[in-house]
């Protein structure tokens, strides 16, 4: 839809000023700590945490932030447990919402998320209430200036990406989640600038919204984004823009 934005878009140029408060940092960490719970604690042979380590020095977090966040997800410090849980729900104008959260204290987030959802008028659903609108897959932004789009294309391709598109000022690249480190590592080996890149839940379809939905939409995903336990919101709202 020409003249629109996804939410996917939209929240990647919050980056910024998320950063600034310290919300990147804060997030990092959680993810590091708990795929280092998970997987162990050598980046060589535990993807999620190669990931999340990549993620946090883009962001320049300092190494001993890393280490000491690998090392309490492996239990060599001691710290704070979280449990992964999603969350599933509607918002104004049957957008659908995916929220992923890393927490310490289950029935403290759902009390906290549900009164997000019903305080911007949607409503917070069961388990898999939308999660069949969408398909996990890499989504990695590269800036559009002085990018040629063909050779972006090759480039991604013969490295096993899904799709390329092009937006106003980045360019948006679509993998599945196997061939995600493989295209990410294409793009690097070409000197080519990355903005962003992570595993997302991209949507089948997107819901075009009017100017008084959208910005009751946006205040939701915001809210849910400034939530401490939050780690990812997905939605298939477009805005107008």
């Amino acid at each position: 839809m020409s003249g629109h934005n996804k939410w996917s878009s939209i929240k990647h140029k919050k980056g910024k000023a998320d950063a600034a408060r310290g919300r990147v940092f804060s997030r990092l960490i959680r993810e590091i700590t708990v795929a280092a719970k998970n997987g162990g604690g050598d980046v060589n042979g535990n993807a999620r945490l190669r990931a999340a380590v990549g993620a946090a020095k883009a962001e320049n977090m300092p190494a001993d932030n890393i280490t000491r966040a690998i090392q309490r997800g492996t239990g060599e410090l001691p710290g704070a447990q979280y449990e992964e849980i999603q969350y599933e729900g509607y918002g104004i104008g049957g957008v659908a919402v995916m929220v992923a959260t890393l927490t310490d204290s289950r029935n403290r987030t759902t009390s906290e998320i549900r009164h997000i959802f019903s305080r911007h008028g949607g409503n917070l659903g069961e388990n898999g209430c939308v999660a069949f609108m969408f398909h996990k897959k890499g989504l990695i932004s590269v800036p559009a200036a002085g990018v040629e789009e063909e050779k972006l294309f090759d480039l991604v391709v013969n490295a096993g990406g899904d799709d390329l598109e092009k937006g106003d000022e980045e360019f948006e690249i679509t993998t599945a989640p196997e061939s995600f480190e493989h295209v990410k590592a294409a793009l690097e080996g070409a000197k080519i600038s990355i903005a962003s890149a992570e595993i997302s839940m991209v949507p089948q379809n997107f819901i075009g919204l009017d100017a008084k939905e959208g910005d009751k939409v946006m205040r939701l995903l915001e809210a849910l984004e400034e939530h401490d336990d939050v780690q990812h919101v997905w939605a298939n709202a477009e805005f107008q823009g």
